[in-house]
């Protein structure tokens, strides 16, 4: 990891911020990288997680290793946990190809495995193809966190799973976590079964809130919302292929839910009632946003590339997009938007 830029010297008043983290496979090691460079600065201190599938793996592991360490303890939490995934990954038969790695593609598209595993699980679901397998993240979750120490630490958290049944997402709070809850809002139905909780299946959290923002405005009394992105919400050019069709309808789908709480949240604050604590609380809301840049890049063969290379390569670019977003929009937060939500209400 390269040397980490000097922490912040303004002696600025400690502001509570809350996080909203979007899930992405193995993508979410970008989110990994924006984590370790927030975790720097002193002054921003984390009221609230949302979080679904890999960003609520991400959330929680931040939460479980603050509770422990403080900003350090979860900077080490994390990168133990995205170390931990990696090596979890070396057995796999899903890795590129000799000639992917001389050319630095990052991408699974031309590996055999992927290729059959994409090609089953079309004609095959979860329970005909391989009924005993279980989510090998399991073992990495149960090594990598203190399910006691988030429950109680300071950060609160909000970790979204899609009931089969209802189609309605449910959101577990710091008391109610465990591996399974974690698995269950990363599970993706055409790989793996249905994860049951309390008698109910629940699949990946991003069908139902990726993440979910309404707690955050709830349940935080933090003003300011910074949310680090997995999925591109624009993308140029049609897509022509199967496989980039498939990969554009995934994020329009994974996006929505978002764009529609960030579009109820510009409603509510132009509607807020100023009388009352919680139209208030909604009327000052402020809403930033960690560009990502590198995802439009990738494709979606590569969320289930969990080489480490590729994990530090994505955590290097989570980095620089986190310190590019403190060095444009630090003296903003506490003040002002800086992602214009407005505008989404154009469209409506």
């Amino acid at each position: 990891m390269a040397d980490a830029p000097a922490r912040s010297t303004d002696d600025r008043e400690p502001l509570l911020v809350d996080l909203a983290l979007q899930g992405g496979g193995s993508h979410g090691a970008f989110t990994w990288g924006a984590l370790d460079r927030l975790l720097e600065e002193d002054w921003l201190e984390i009221e609230g997680i949302s979080g679904t599938s890999a960003g609520a793996m991400n959330a929680v592991v931040l939460a479980s290793g603050y509770a422990q360490g403080g900003r350090e303890g979860a900077r080490e939490a994390l990168t133990d946990f995205w170390r931990r995934v990696a090596w979890s990954a070396t057995l796999s038969p899903l890795q590129r190809t000799p000639l992917d790695r001389m050319l630095g593609v990052w991408t699974l598209d031309h590996s055999p495995a992927y290729l059959a595993m994409d090609l089953l699980s079309r004609m095959f679901s979860p329970y005909e193809l391989a009924p005993w397998a279980s989510n090998p993240l399991g073992g990495v979750l149960a090594q990598s966190v203190d399910f006691e120490a988030a429950a109680t630490g300071p950060v609160k958290l909000f970790i979204t799973a899609t009931n089969v049944h209802t189609g309605r997402g449910r959101v577990f709070r710091n008391d109610e976590l465990s591996p399974q809850v974690l698995m269950a809002s990363a599970c993706l139905p055409t790989m793996f079964q249905a994860v049951e909780i309390d008698g109910e299946p629940y699949w990946d959290g991003g069908y139902a809130g990726n993440p979910t923002m309404t707690p955050l405005m709830r349940e935080c009394v933090s003003d300011d919302t910074i949310i680090v992105p997995i999925n591109p919400i624009t993308r140029p050019g049609t897509p022509r292929s199967a496989q980039a069709i498939m990969n554009r309808l995934n994020e329009v789908s994974f996006n929505a839910t978002l764009l529609k709480e960030l579009r109820m949240i510009a409603l509510l604050r132009q509607a807020g009632d100023h009388r009352t604590a919680e139209g208030a609380h909604w009327a000052r809301t402020r809403v930033h946003y960690v560009k990502n840049d590198v995802m439009v890049d990738l494709g979606a063969s590569s969320k289930l590339n969990a080489e480490w290379d590729f994990l530090t390569m994505l955590r290097d670019e989570g980095r620089a997009a986190a310190d590019t977003f403190l060095a444009d929009h630090a003296d903003d937060l506490g003040k002002r938007s800086t992602l214009d939500i407005d505008r989404l209400l154009d469209d409506v």
